[in-house]
């Protein structure tokens, strides 16, 4: 055997066809990471605000809402409101992101903000609210009815606890494959490790919000509330990662991380709330963990818990179907042993 065929030989014996298949997997993981950061955030366009409009004579505040919803590139979703107590309340209950109350007889209106629902959506909504207003010979005067924490900067805690909890969930859900084979031998232990992965995100979800609670000041909200998300969202991604395991071994620790990290973070609402996104992330988000955990902190957070209601559905059914498909495939097994750890 020559030597350049005993190296050929080396590397046949040292890398297997299904590591490297692995390797390149990682490297498609990779580029579509890239991808998907770069395409969210590279170009950050308002796009459909819902903003109320409202004024003491309602044909002012239609024809007002008509002028901004003409706007070029479509940056506003106006909608009239009755008064401001209407306007202000579609705010605070999350329906609209700002609301404009305009005053007829003078030349200064003003713009109702919430900006612990993002600051770069509050400050593109004064930015193209406060062009329309000078295109009219018209000032705005800006009140941020429910304002960042002052240890939450530009709103982010809230995001970055989410992503906290989403990392836990998958690598709990990883850790226990590599413990004992990535595919459940049986029911039974497919229970164990759903027991296991709810114990763990109980315990995270109160670590995470007591760290950025009463530890760190950043988020002012309701511990328990917190808490409770926290749990949900730590299941929610474990229990996909587990099922993803039981549909596809050890690959579907890879599944996992495309859904929640690379199309599920950038998406997610928090460096640029999903009005400022691209139609494609913007589309995608509120149905994926990061998204959902993310809207729902910032309204456990800031707004009492109202549109909360909806998130929490859609990271209840993320658990419900992940824990699902953990239980049928592990059933679907048969009892048959488990491969040795990390093999399957």
């Amino acid at each position: 055997m020559t030597p350049s065929q005993g190296f050929l030989a080396e590397i046949k014996d040292a890398v297997t066809t299904r590591a490297a298949l692995l390797v390149l997997g990682v490297l498609v993981l990779q580029l579509a990471f890239i991808t998907s950061y770069i395409g969210a955030f590279h170009h950050p366009k308002p796009s459909d605000i819902p903003l109320a409009v409202t004024a003491p004579a309602a044909p002012v505040a239609e024809r007002s809402a008509q002028q901004l919803g003409t706007l070029p590139g479509d940056p506003l979703d106006p909608r009239v409101a009755e008064d401001e107590a209407a306007a202000r309340a579609q705010v605070e209950n999350r329906d609209v992101d700002g609301a404009l109350i305009i005053d007829p007889a003078g030349r200064t209106d003003r713009l109702l903000v919430a900006s612990g629902a993002g600051a770069s959506l509050s400050q593109a909504l004064e930015e193209v609210v406060g062009a329309a207003e000078r295109a009219q010979g018209r000032t705005v005067r800006v009140t941020d009815v429910a304002p960042a924490a002052k240890g939450d900067s530009r709103g982010l805690s809230s995001f970055y606890l989410v992503i906290g909890w989403c990392v836990g969930g998958y690598l709990c859900a990883a850790i226990l494959a590599i413990s004992a084979g990535a595919r459940p031998a049986n029911g039974h232990r497919a229970v164990i490790r759903l027991g296991a992965l709810l114990v763990y995100a109980l315990a995270a979800g109160l670590l995470g919000a007591v760290i950025a609670g009463p530890v760190l000041d950043a988020l002012p909200g309701s511990i328990w509330g917190l808490w409770g998300l926290g749990t949900l969202v730590v299941f929610a991604v474990g229990a996909i990662t587990l099922a993803f395991q039981g549909l596809a071994g050890v690959i579907g620790i890879g599944l996992a991380i495309l859904v929640i990290v690379v199309l599920g973070n950038p998406s997610a609402g928090g460096a640029y709330p999903y009005p400022l996104l691209p139609p494609f992330w913007s589309t995608i988000g509120p149905a994926l963990p990061p998204g959902a955990g993310t809207y729902a902190a910032r309204s456990i957070t800031y707004f009492n818990g109202n549109g909360a209601g909806g998130p929490m559905l859609v990271l209840s059914a993320w658990a419900v179907v992940g824990a699902a498909i953990t239980l049928a495939c592990a059933t679907l097994r048969r009892g048959r042993p488990g491969p040795p750890a990390g093999l399957d």
